[in-house]
Parts: structure tokens; C-alpha cells; sequence
């Protein structure tokens, strides 16, 4: 991947890294049901023309293909995609996945009838590019949709405890920008029709908030590689308040966690 003229090569290739490390495939299976839901919201149908931006396994690809759509999965990590794939073979769906950057589709403008993100577009790092990609290559009437952690709800704030410990590149935007209505209005808004709502994932895991949080640090490769940046000590800090975060959301018990997790559902209609 070439640095280019902007610079932003070098933090790619670390992004790149990041997903790729652990084994995002162990926290997605607790996610299957949340990506059938946003599917089922859409309302494919037969033959549609589907992209999944940043799709990493295939948790929206994969309930998309069952409708019959025609599905093309994208992320830039190759080992996500490969899992991607053996899910999709298993049910004997046909679905291309293909190695690539949000921020460059690699596809023809107006191809798709839909272009769908859910907890993946909106980490890439120029959210301005994103989403002039998803415009691009969605036809004129067709629909954008995505799923965003909010500032406020679980993860987002999360993401603010991490960051406080292990600061991103200033040139990194927070992520969960995404899920803030007035800012998808501005990014989105002016070539499209939109509608939002704020929903909930429901995090339900068989163990403590502890294990959770060393769940996330085995299996979650931003997670994993924000760890490693920092000292013995640096870490023990940032477990402590993750493991407090999670604690204090916790509507199980001392050895079931429970939390509702916030994200803003996305629907743009293209002009």
C-alpha cells in the first residue's frame, strides 16, 4: 500500500495490522444476531446488488446473501475475508469478497443498489473520503446504510477510555463521529434522503467483566494492539478501567455480563 501524497499511508498499513491481529472472528459470533436484525430492516430482495464495506466476516454478507441479493463483501483484512468465505461456503451462498480500502472502492460508480456498513466504515480514517466512496458507488435511488457506535452509548465510550490511555494520530477523527446524527447529516446529508435511529446491541457473555475485558484483549485486534503499545504499567492502568467501565454497565452478574451497547442506524437514500 503506497504512502501517497497525503501522508496517510503509514497509519493504514498499522490499521491494516490492528484487524488483522487476534481473531475478530471469535467477537463477531456475538454479533450474528444484531447483523440479521440490520439486514432484515433493509428489506432485500432477490437479485439486489449488495456491497458490504468493511464486512470482516461476513456477519451482514451473510444473512444479505440468504435474501437472494447479489453480495460483494470488501475489508482490508485478508484473514477476516477468509473466514468470510468458509461461513459463506458452508451455507453454499455466492458471495465475492474482495481485499480493499473503503476509503478506494475498487468499484464502478453506481454499481449498487445498497452499500452497507455496520461497525466498519466509520473506523476508516478520512470520513469525509468514506463517504464520498459510498455515494459514489451507489446508484442514483439507491440506499446507504450503516451501523455506528455513539459517543455516549457502551463502546464509544470505551473507545474514549483507550484513547485516553494510548492517544490516536492527531489526524485520526474518533470513530464514533459516525454516530452522531448531525454529523452523518453533514457528511451525508446534502445527496440524500436520510432517516436515523438509535438502537441496541445486546453484549451477552458467560463470564465475568474482567474475562470480558481480557476477551476483547485476546480476540480484538485494535484492542490487542493498543496493549502492546504500552508498558507493564500502562497496561494494568488500562485494564483496571476498562474492567471498571464494563463492571459499572453490567446488568448481570459477577459471572454473566450483560450490556446494552448503543449504535445509530443509518439510511440514506441517494438522490
Amino acid at each position: 500500500m503506497a504512502s501517497g501524497p497525503d501522508g496517510f499511508g503509514e497509519l493504514k498499513q498499522r490499521l491494516r495490522a490492528s484487524w488483522m491481529a487476534g481473531d475478530f472472528g471469535e467477537i463477531a459470533k456475538l454479533n450474528v444476531r444484531e447483523g440479521e436484525g440490520f439486514i432484515q430492516r433493509i428489506n432485500l430482495k432477490p437479485g439486489t446488488k449488495v456491497l458490504d464495506v468493511a464486512c470482516g466476516t461476513g456477519n451482514q454478507s451473510v444473512p444479505a446473501a440468504r435474501t437472494g441479493a447479489d453480495v460483494t463483501g470488501l475489508d482490508l483484512a485478508p484473514n477476516l475475508l477468509e473466514q468470510a468465505r468458509k461461513r459463506a461456503a458452508a451455507e453454499d451462498l455466492k458471495i465475492e469478497f474482495t481485499e480493499g480500502d473503503a476509503e478506494n472502492l475498487p468499484f464502478d460508480a453506481g454499481r449498487f443498489d445498497v452499500v452497507l456498513s455496520m461497525f466498519g466504515a466509520m473506523f476508516a480514517p478520512r470520513p469525509e473520503v468514506v463517504a464520498a466512496e459510498l455515494l459514489r458507488v451507489c446508484r442514483p435511488g439507491g440506499l446507504i446504510a450503516m451501523g455506528n457506535w455513539t459517543p455516549e452509548g457502551f463502546v464509544g465510550q470505551m473507545f474514549q477510555i483507550t484513547a485516553r490511555h494510548a492517544p490516536p494520530p492527531p489526524s485520526m477523527l474518533p470513530p464514533s463521529l459516525w454516530g452522531v446524527e448531525k454529523v452523518v447529516s453533514e457528511r451525508l446529508g446534502g445527496k440524500t434522503r436520510l432517516e436515523m435511529n438509535k438502537r441496541e446491541l445486546l453484549f451477552d457473555y458467560p463470564f465475568a467483566p474482567s474475562e470480558a475485558v481480557a476477551f476483547f484483549r485476546k480476540y480484538f485486534g485494535p484492542t490487542q494492539t493498543t496493549f502492546a503499545r504500552l508498558d507493564d504499567a500502562g497496561q494494568r492502568a488500562l485494564a483496571e478501567d476498562l474492567t471498571q467501565h464494563w463492571t459499572s454497565r453490567n446488568l448481570g452478574d459477577a459471572n454473566r455480563t450483560v450490556i446494552k451497547a448503543e449504535y445509530l442506524e443509518v439510511h440514506a437514500r441517494v438522490a
